[in-house]
């Protein structure tokens, strides 16, 4: 029985981590309005981000570092 030969020109799977997302994906993932994102950007804070030429793409990956880095815990001891 004959098997398929590997076509080794196949481009590389992204993975679901290395996903680039649009600034409107992006805003969407983390809740916020694309002006925000731009502000942030202008302001040297925020997500990383990667530019390609006038576009600016968000890795899935640095989404979710930048999510666990702003996670807060309330204290036991604050009262409401």
């Amino acid at each position: 029985m004959l098997t398929p030969e590997r076509n080794d020109w196949d481009p590389p799977s992204v993975t679901a981590s290395n996903e680039a997302l649009t600034e409107s994906d992006a805003a969407a993932r983390l809740g916020l309005k694309v002006s925000t994102l731009r502000a942030w950007r202008h302001q040297r804070r925020g997500p990383v981000f990667v530019q390609l030429g006038r576009a600016i793409r968000y890795l899935r990956r640095d989404l979710d570092e930048f999510l666990d880095a702003n996670r807060h815990s309330p204290s036991s001891d604050e009262q409401q």
